[in-house]
């Protein structure tokens, strides 16, 4: 089996790509054409303690997390949280140049400022890799512009106004990256609609075969899982194009199937509620209750 790696700081990292050691030990600037891993196996699995966000192209390899991939041979931008598990698969057939720039920042870096609980919000930090963002050529030199001003910061005189410069210049970079993921789900629109589809068949299926009293309401995970996509990009492309996230349209769907069965059989409101998966009924009534305005009984009465 192959040795997973663990960086817990820059400077490991530094050195395992044969890098000089970081100018600033929280935060660094890693240029993609400098990164010679030491080693000449074809498959690199680590996990880092430490966020990054990389703008990669030309790269002769695939890079995974969980089980997807990604081939870049176009500029795009991937983000890694902490404790995220890594892998890369290198192809020596392959003969490019890999260009690009990682940015990668401990979260000791972050600590004491805004941007800490600010990280939460955005969603994109837990996409999969294949749901990395394409960059126009206009937006990637967007991006590097902000690279380049968070590593000149970095390596002039540190004093106390350092922090607080990089942290401005790393939520600009975010604030972008995500108005660039917004006009992506919109200009990628072949993609989007097929994804909204396929929620829909997924959701459909789901409530058609009998799954509610087999194996409970769906849950967020579930749904993405089926639709081979992370749960967090799911629920930005709803949101975006339905103004509802994922557990909304799922609830949605479970007041249909109730007020379907509600105007159509005799089943009391407690065989319709362990039909849809709630195990208390309670639970039931009060989220139709919610959605409607009505208890069950009270939308049964409309059609007797």
């Amino acid at each position: 089996m192959k040795k997973t790696f663990r960086f817990n700081s820059i400077s490991e990292f530094h050195s395992f790509c044969n890098l000089p050691n970081p100018e600033h030990p929280l935060i660094s600037l890693i240029d993609y054409s400098k990164v010679n891993y030491p080693t000449d196996d074809t498959e690199l699995k680590w996990i880092q303690n430490f966020y990054s966000i990389g703008l990669k192209r030309n790269i002769n390899a695939k890079f995974n997390y969980g089980q997807q991939e990604y081939d870049f041979d176009s500029g795009v931008l991937c983000f890694v949280s902490p404790l995220q598990f890594l892998k890369l698969e290198i192809n020596p057939d392959v003969e490019v140049e890999p260009t690009g720039w990682l940015l990668v920042i401990h979260p000791d870096f972050l600590w004491n400022t805004s941007l800490v609980s600010k990280l939460k919000s955005y969603d994109f930090f837990s996409y999969q890799t294949k749901e990395a963002l394409f960059l126009s050529d206009k937006e990637e030199q967007v991006i590097i512009d902000i690279f380049k001003n968070i590593e000149k910061e970095y390596q002039s005189n540190i004093d106390k106004f350092t922090q607080e410069l990089i942290v401005a210049q790393v939520e600009l970079l975010l604030i972008y990256s995500e108005r660039f993921y917004e006009r992506q789900f919109f200009t990628r629109k072949k993609s989007s609609h097929e994804l909204l589809e396929r929620f829909e068949q997924v959701l459909s299926q789901y409530f058609e075969n009998g799954n509610l009293l087999e194996n409970g309401i769906p849950s967020v995970k579930s749904i993405a899982e089926k639709m081979n996509i992370s749960p967090n990009y799911l629920g930005t492309l709803l949101r975006i194009h339905t103004q509802q996230n994922t557990q909304q349209h799922i609830q949605n769907k479970l007041i249909d199937s109730a007020k379907e069965r509600l105007s159509t059989t005799s089943l009391s409101v407690s065989e319709i509620a362990y039909e849809l998966g709630f195990e208390h009924p309670q639970s039931f009534s009060k989220l139709f209750k919610q959605k409607t305005n009505q208890s069950p009984l009270e939308f049964r009465k409309l059609f007797n």
